[in-house]
Order: structure tokens, then C-alpha cells, then sequence
């Protein structure tokens, strides 16, 4: 086979291998030759099914921080003592084969005995559901006042309604396990922003100035990152004073994480650093004046922040976990805040487990959020990768 004959099928063989569908397969090669990295990245991402079913995903997931009060039929400190450990109750959609919410009721009986609970349903009579039903009043957005819920019982003072189960107080799991993203999920931003910070400043300056500075901030990186990060969140988290209010305890939570999890990304900001730093037009910038601030701000970060970017997300979910571990543990957040972690303290009992299991559905929470935002992740970063595109 010639080599001409090799040029003219290495087109078509191209275009098979993209297929019909292929996001950015329209554009002439004048367009992808002055199209922008954001948008070569964007075309490259949306090639990755998993990434963009991850971000689909951890969009619902922020969404659901936004309207959680909305989206939750109860407020988080509602419950009910006399439904300790209530079991999910079935919604049905149909009422004498017309459309209508409801749930059959529940109660418990204890043996005198043993004390154990046996919950039985009244299938004679119904819990009438509707959609946005007045209820507990929240902040929308938190600034709007407002009472309406997605869903909930018509009678907001009648029979309480447990679609995902009551825990040990006779809370709402459903409802909690919503108001407990606004927390978890909030953490890893605030946290990864935190670590951004302190990764682009020290990351930068070990890659840009080198020498000393370079040898002096990697040797603390090495140090940091050579403790094991679990005994050093839980030393760290257990001298929180008990004393300090939910607030102050989940900034406290927040720093403790974020000053231990800025390593990694520091030294990827480092690598890029050196990698542009001797190219032809940072030399041309610094031969025209201008200074470390400019050189970084206005021509080294905008060529890598993609891979930045890339690499925040994929360092939210290490954030989410480490808090549900530390909250499950009883060294992070605690009550009356709720988050994941928080929900899941009582799964530490075998036997609350092996008699109440739905008190581990956020648990599924935790890892919907983490393959999501994993999934996310690894396809911005491979989409911001020119070499793997």
C-alpha cells in the first residue's frame, strides 16, 4: 500500500472510529483549528458516557442542596417517639384504580418479654399523600420563607408518613438523608476550595521560583503526605473542644481537612508550573517586563486550569468521605447537624442493623455521590488531557 494510498483512507478511517454521533464531528477543520481549549475539552468530555452520566448525577446531587427543604417531606428535627425504628411503608399510586397518593398506616406492639418491637400494617386504613403539600416552614434558597413540600401527608398533624423508615428517636430517614446533603455535599466544596488556595500559592511558588523554595516546600508535602491521613483527621477532629457550637464545629471539620488533603493537588500545580515556565512566551513575557503575578495569573494558570479543575473534582468525594468517617466515628460533626456521617453513627450496632437495615440507606447516598463525582472526574481529566484525546 502507497503512502498516498494511506493518507486518503486515514479520513475515513477517522471518521468510522468517531461514528455518526460523535459531539464536534460537524465542525470543518477551520472550526476545531480556532476552537478553544474549553471547548475541545467539552467535545472530548462528552465522548465519555460515564462522565457524563457522573455529571448528570452529581448535578441531582447539588440541585437536591439547593431545594432540600423543598424536596424533603419533613423538616430535619421532626420526629415522632412513638414510630422508634419504624419500618418503610409501601406508597401506592392508585386509589380504587384512580390516580392518588397514599400509605396504609403502621403500629407497634411490644412484647412484654423481650421489649422488641412488631410493627404491623392497617391495610384498612389509608395516609392521603399530595404533591407540594403545606407543611414545615424552611428558607428556599435561603432567603425565601415558604411551607411547600414536594411531597407529603395531605395533613401535615396526622399519621407521620416513613417511606424510607424511622430511626432509634423516630425521625424521618428520607427526610434527614436529604437535609444531610446540604452538609456533606457542601463540605467537600468549601473544603477542595480551601485546599485550592493553599495548593495554587505553594504549589506555584515551588514551581515557578524553584531552588530553595522548591526543596523547603516539597520536603513539607513529603512530610505531610508520609502521616497516615486517618489517625491525623481523627487526633486532629478529637481536639475540637465539645463546647463549640455546629457551626464552628463544621468550619473546624472543613480546615482540619482541607490543611491535610492540599498536598497532592500542590504538587500537580507544581508539575505544571515547570512544564510552562521555559516556554517561548513566558520567556517573551518576562522580556517584556512583566512580573511573577502577571506571568501566573494572566499566562500560566489559564493554560492548565482545565487540569485543575479536573483534579477539584476528583478530590470532593476524598473530602466527603473522610467526613462521613470522622462523623461516623463521633469525631466529626454531631447532632443536632445532619449529614451523612451523622445518619450512619447508629450502623456501628450489629443488632440495630440486623433489626432496623434501612437505617444504612445513606450509606447508598455516600456511594452514589462518590462514583458520580469519580466518574466526573476521571473523564474531565481525560478530557483536559490533549495527549489522550
Amino acid at each position: 500500500m502507497t503512502e498516498a494510498t494511506q493518507t486518503q483512507r486515514l479520513p475515513e478511517a477517522g471518521a468510522d472510529a468517531a461514528g455518526p454521533e460523535e459531539p464536534g464531528r460537524g465542525a470543518t477543520d477551520a472550526e476545531v483549528a480556532v476552537a478553544s481549549q474549553w471547548k475541545l475539552t467539552w467535545w472530548s468530555f462528552r465522548r465519555h458516557k460515564l462522565a457524563m452520566a457522573g455529571a448528570i448525577v452529581t448535578l441531582g446531587f447539588y440541585l437536591v442542596v439547593l431545594f432540600a427543604g423543598f424536596l424533603a417531606p419533613y423538616a430535619s428535627s421532626h420526629y415522632s417517639p412513638e414510630h422508634t425504628y419504624a419500618p418503610p411503608q409501601r406508597l401506592h399510586v392508585l386509589d380504587d384504580g384512580e390516580l392518588g397518593l397514599y400509605v396504609h398506616p403502621q403500629s407497634a406492639e411490644m412484647d412484654p418479654s423481650t421489649l422488641a418491637l412488631t410493627w404491623t400494617t392497617d391495610t384498612t386504613q389509608k395516609t392521603e399523600l399530595g404533591l407540594f403539600v403545606r407543611g414545615s416552614e424552611y428558607r428556599m434558597l435561603g432567603v425565601i420563607t415558604w411551607d411547600r413540600h414536594l411531597l407529603g401527608p395531605v395533613d401535615p398533624d396526622g399519621e407521620p408518613v416513613y417511606l424510607l423508615g424511622a430511626d432509634k428517636n423516630g425521625y424521618d430517614i428520607l427526610s434527614r438523608m436529604i437535609h444531610g446533603t446540604t452538609v456533606s455535599m457542601t463540605i467537600g466544596l468549601v473544603g477542595v476550595a480551601i485546599s485550592l488556595v493553599i495548593a495554587v500559592i505553594l504549589g506555584g511558588l515551588s514551581g515557578l521560583l524553584g531552588g530553595i523554595t522548591d526543596t523547603i516546600i516539597q520536603r513539607i508535602i513529603e512530610f505531610l503526605m508520609s502521616l497516615p491521613a486517618i489517625p491525623l483527621w481523627m487526633a486532629l477532629a478529637a481536639a475540637v473542644p465539645a463546647t463549640w457550637n455546629p457551626l464552628e464545629r463544621y468550619f473546624a471539620i472543613i480546615l482540619i481537612l482541607s490543611l491535610i488533603g492540599w498536598t497532592g493537588l500542590a504538587r500537580e500545580v507544581r508539575g505544571k508550573f515547570m512544564s510552562v515556565r521555559e516556554e517561548e512566551y513566558i520567556t517573551a513575557a518576562r522580556v517584556d517586563g512583566a512580573g511573577h503575578g502577571r506571568l501566573v495569573v494572566h499566562h500560566m494558570l489559564p493554560q492548565f486550569t482545565s487540569h485543575i479543575i479536573a483534579g477539584l473534582s476528583l478530590s470532593i468525594p476524598a473530602m466527603i468521605l473522610a467526613e462521613t468517617s470522622l462523623s461516623w466515628l463521633g469525631l466529626g460533626l454531631q447532632a443536632p447537624v445532619v449529614s451523612w456521617g451523622v445518619l450512619l453513627q447508629e450502623a456501628q450496632n450489629v443488632r440495630v442493623i440486623t433489626d432496623a437495615p434501612w437505617i444504612m440507606i445513606p450509606g447508598l447516598a455516600v456511594i452514589a455521590a462518590v462514583l458520580a463525582l469519580n466518574f466526573f472526574g476521571d473523564g474531565l481529566r481525560d478530557a483536559a488531557d490533549p495527549y489522550k484525546n
